[in-house]
């Protein structure tokens, strides 16, 4: 069977994606698109359908409608060619710890056709464990052993990988280097990186697009810069607060006292206006700075405050 899409830059195609156990609808009718050499961030609360949504990419469990497309193939029709274009690793790498790294590669490359020696050494190399791929695996670290388990996913060769919750349990070092492992895979072998995490800090750093999921519903896929553009903002500082608040709230649209400061949206054109104004109306500006959001205050402004981990 040949690709049924017309795009090979679309790695991971999601339209419609539905799932209903018993009466209750838990994932309603999501839509996102993946494409190649892009690290893409899942990010969602406990309950609102994140595991569900990649135990459904996968082929774990079958949606109740919908269509998912790896490389142009249909994940339910298409089985084979489709999860023979996909790498994962759901929740924890399943690995033998009695055994060496190179032993674990060994054993799922011999349930994959043509996966030779030279494969192997070659996603050793690429994950960076050649010093200690003969080693027992219950010897490795807990990074090492996500490491290993990245291997494992690669030896296919695949355009997709998804990643459900890689930097957990890590320490600031190890989460640091699987940050650049994995953009590494994006930016070097063209991989299409599907990324789940609740450390909104990484996923700022990691990713290239988020998808933001609340209750079942993907409610914002953007670039990470557009989103936290369109939350940037103006820090005022001023004399008589009072009365600098109640001329930006008419100036700006909008303004929010937060501690001795007021927040108003980031307008760069009309900002020497605003504040001419204020001077003019005797209101001092003693500071006057751009504010920055983070992801993490992006999502719960999103989510209506749901907290996320």
């Amino acid at each position: 069977m040949t690709a049924a899409s017309d795009n090979e830059e679309i790695t991971l195609a999601v339209r419609g994606l539905r799932k209903v156990i018993g009466k209750r609808e838990i994932i309603h009718g999501l839509d996102f698109e993946l494409k190649r050499g892009e690290v893409f961030g899942f990010l969602g609360p406990n309950g609102a359908g994140k595991t569900t949504t990649i135990r459904m990419l996968v082929g774990l469990i079958k949606p109740t409608a919908g269509t998912i497309r790896i490389c142009g193939y249909d994940l339910h029709r298409q089985f084979p060619e489709a999860t023979g274009n996909m790498g994962c690793i759901v929740e924890n790498p399943e690995l033998y710890s009695f055994l060496s790294g190179w032993g674990n590669l060994q054993y799922f490359a011999r349930m994959m056709p043509g996966i030779d020696e030279a494969r192997i050494s070659e996603v050793v190399q690429l994950v960076g464990l050649t010093a200690r791929i003969h080693d027992k695996v219950k010897t490795y670290s807990l990074g090492m052993r996500q490491r290993l388990g990245i291997a494992q996913a690669l030896l296919g060769k695949p355009k997709l990988l998804i990643l459900d919750e890689p930097t957990n349990g890590l320490d600031p070092s190890g989460i640091r280097e699987m940050r650049e492992f994995i953009r590494y895979l994006a930016e070097h072998e063209g991989l299409s990186v599907l990324v789940s995490s609740h450390l909104l800090s990484e996923i700022q750093l990691m990713c290239d697009r988020v998808a933001i999921i609340s209750k079942g519903r993907v409610i914002r896929v953007d670039t990470v810069v557009n989103l936290l553009a369109q939350q940037e903002r103006i820090s005022w500082r001023l004399k008589p607060m009072g009365k600098g608040e109640a001329l930006l709230r008419e100036l700006a649209g909008s303004a929010e006292v937060q501690g001795e400061s007021v927040l108003t949206p980031y307008n760069e054109e009309e900002i020497g206006r605003w504040n001419s104004v204020l001077v003019e109306s005797g209101v001092t500006v003693t500071e006057m700075s751009r504010k920055l959001p983070s992801l993490e205050d992006l999502f719960l402004e999103l989510t209506g405050g749901e907290s996320i981990g």
